[in-house]
C-alpha cells in the first residue's frame, strides 16, 4: 500500500493482476496476529484494531521474557500463564469449504468447534471464502469475509469457554512451580503465597496438585480472552488461522507462512495451499491448508497428486540468519517434527463405484464406499501421501449437498452436468511422531454444499531440551507471577 494525503490507498487492480499473471509474490510472507507490534523487528504494515498486520520475529518468545513478562502479557491482553509440566496438549483441527458465501453475524460455529475435551490449539482452514470468479482470482483479494470469519471464531472460542481455569475462573500457578521459587523468596512471602491457596482450607492443603490462584491487572481490549490469534493468512479463497490458549503465546516462536498457487496456469491462487510454520516450545509444527484440483473425470486424481507434490516441493519458509546456539528453523514442510494437512483435497470415488453408490448410501455402508475412495487408492499405491496417516472414517461423504439441505445433489439433480457423485473431499491427514488422533468427525451445518470436518489430536511435546536450556526463563516467568500476587496482596498503609 502507499499513502496519499494521509490516506491509505489499495494497490491498483491492474498492478495486482500483472503481478499475479507474472507469478510475482504479493506479501506472501506476511500474516495477521494478535501479538503486539511493539516486539517486532520484521517488515510490517501499520496496524489497527480492525486490521492487525504483523510479522512476528523469530525470537519473539525469548525476547518477551527478557524484556519483562508482565509488560508484554498486559500489552497482548493475555491471562497469566498456566504453568504445567505435562507436555501433552490437545489440538483441534478443522476444515470447511464454505462455497464462496460470506457468513452472517448470527452464524453459530460452536457445533463445528466443539470437542470431547477443551483444546489448547485450534487450527482452522477454509476454502472458497470468496467466490472463485475472475475478479477475486486475478484482482485484489476481498478481505471482508476473512474478517467476518475471524470475528465469529473469536467469539465462539472465547464465549463461555471453561478452558482450564479454576472454579472461580482464574488462571493457575502450579504448586511445584512455586516450590522452585522458595530459595528466591523470603520465608514470609513464601508462607503468604501458600496461605493464599484457596485449597488450603480443604484436605488438599499445600499438596502438589493444589493451585495457587493468581490475579491479574490490566484494561486491554482483549482482556479475558482465553484464545489469541497466533497467525492467519488468506490466498484468494483459501484461508487459514491458528488460535492458541493465551498462556501458550509466549512459548511460540519462528512463525512463518508460505503460499503456493496451483490454479489457473498452474500458479494462480484459486487452487493451492497456505502453510503456517511455528515452533511451540522446542517442537516444530507445519499446518497445510490445501484446495486441490476439482473434477471427477478419469485422470483428475493424478492432477491432484501433482498438486500435492508441487506444494511439498515449492513451500519454503524464509528465516533470518540464526544466532549462535539457536536451532535452524525448518525450511520445508517435511522438515518439521509434526505436520498436519487439511483441506478440500477433492479426491472422489472411482468411476467403477458409481453404479451402486445410491444403494450403499442408503445402507450407510461407508466402508464399502471407501474402498473406491481415490485418496486411499492413490495412497496405497504409493503415488501420494506416502507415509502419512489418516484416521478411520465413520461419517457420511461430505460433498456435494444441495443448499440448506440434507440431500446430495446426485440424489436430486436432473442435469447430468450438475450431478456430482458424493465423496469425501474434505480430509485431515498427519505425519510425525507424538500425534494421536482422538476423534475424526464431520459437522452438520447446511451453510454450504460441503460439510465441515474436524479432528482432535493429543500432541506430545519434547520438552527435555527446553527444560535444560530455558529453566531460567521458566523460573523467571513464575517469579513474575509470584511478585505480582505479592504486590496485589500487600497490606495497605493506614
Amino acid at each position: 500500500m502507499r499513502t496519499n494525503g494521509g490516506k491509505i490507498s489499495k494497490p491498483s487492480w491492474p498492478k495486482v493482476m500483472a503481478r499475479k499473471w507474472l507469478n510475482i509474490p504479493i506479501k506472501g510472507d506476511e500474516f495477521h496476529s494478535d501479538y503486539s507490534p511493539k516486539y517486532e523487528t520484521g517488515r510490517r504494515k501499520s496496524c489497527s484494531d480492525q486490521d492487525r498486520y504483523v510479522v512476528v520475529p523469530d525470537d519473539f518468545s525469548d525476547r518477551c521474557t527478557l524484556m519483562g513478562e508482565t509488560t508484554h502479557r498486559q500489552s497482548c491482553g493475555m491471562e497469566p500463564p498456566t504453568v504445567t509440566d505435562d507436555p501433552n496438549l490437545k489440538m483441534f483441527v478443522g476444515t470447511w469449504n464454505v462455497g464462496g458465501k460470506s457468513p452472517q453475524d448470527n452464524l453459530n460455529l460452536r457445533e463445528w468447534l466443539k470437542s470431547p475435551t477443551p483444546a489448547d490449539v485450534y487450527v482452522l482452514g477454509f476454502q472458497e471464502i470468496v467466490p472463485l470468479n475472475a475478479g477475486n482470482v486475478l484482482g485484489a483479494e476481498d478481505k471482508g469475509p476473512a474478517a467476518k470469519w475471524l470475528s465469529l471464531i473469536r467469539e465462539a472460542l472465547n464465549k463461555n469457554d471453561p478452558g482450564q481455569l479454576d472454579q472461580q475462573g482464574k488462571p493457575r500457578l502450579s504448586f511445584s512451580d512455586l516450590l522452585s521459587l522458595e530459595d528466591e523468596l523470603s520465608s514470609a512471602d513464601f508462607e503468604r503465597l501458600l496461605n493464599l491457596n484457596p485449597a488450603s482450607t480443604s484436605s488438599g492443603e499445600n499438596s502438589p496438585t493444589s493451585p495457587v490462584m493468581c490475579q491479574w491487572k490490566g484494561n486491554s481490549p482483549m482482556q479475558g480472552n482465553r484464545y489469541c490469534l497466533s497467525a492467519s493468512k488468506q490466498m484468494v479463497g483459501i484461508f487459514m488461522c491458528v488460535w492458541v490458549r493465551a498462556d501458550l503465546c509466549r512459548h511460540i516462536s519462528n512463525t512463518k507462512v508460505s503460499c503456493v498457487g496451483r490454479g489457473i496456469m498452474g500458479y494462480l491462487g484459486n487452487k493451492g495451499s497456505i502453510s503456517i510454520s511455528m515452533t511451540l516450545h522446542r517442537t516444530t509444527f507445519c499446518f497445510v491448508c490445501a484446495h486441490l484440483t476439482s473434477g471427477e473425470k478419469e485422470g483428475d486424481e493424478m492432477r491432484r497428486n501433482t498438486d500435492v507434490m508441487e506444494i511439498l516441493k515449492k513451500t519454503r519458509f524464509s528465516h533470518s540468519c540464526r544466532t549462535k546456539g539457536q536451532l535452524l528453523p525448518p525450511n520445508s514442510i517435511l522438515d518439521h517434527d509434526k505436520v498436519i494437512w487439511l483441506g478440500d483435497l477433492n479426491y472422489r470415488l472411482a468411476a467403477a463405484c458409481c453404479g451402486d453408490t445410491h444403494e450403499l448410501l442408503k445402507k450407510h455402508d461407508w466402508q464399502a464406499l471407501l474402498e473406491k475412495d481415490q485418496l486411499r487408492i492413490e495412497q496405497q499405491a504409493g503415488r501420494v501421501f506416502k507415509g502419512w496417516e489418516e484416521g478411520r472414517i465413520y461419517f457420511a461423504p461430505t460433498y456435494k449437498y444441495l443448499a440448506n439441505s440434507d440431500h446430495y445433489v446426485a440424489q436430486s439433480s436432473k442435469s447430468r452436468d450438475k450431478r456430482r457423485t458424493p465423496a469425501w473431499c474434505d480430509r485431515i491427514l498427519w505425519k510425525g511422531e507424538g500425534l494421536k488422533q482422538m476423534s475424526y468427525v464431520r459437522g452438520e451445518s447446511k451453510f454450504s454444499d460441503h460439510r465441515p470436518v474436524s479432528s482432535l489430536f493429543s500432541v506430545w511435546l519434547d520438552l527435555a531440551d527446553k527444560k535444560k536450556l530455558n529453566s531460567c526463563m521458566l523460573k523467571s516467568s513464575a517469579k513474575v507471577q509470584a511478585e505480582e500476587l505479592l504486590l496485589l496482596t500487600e497490606p495497605k498503609a493506614a
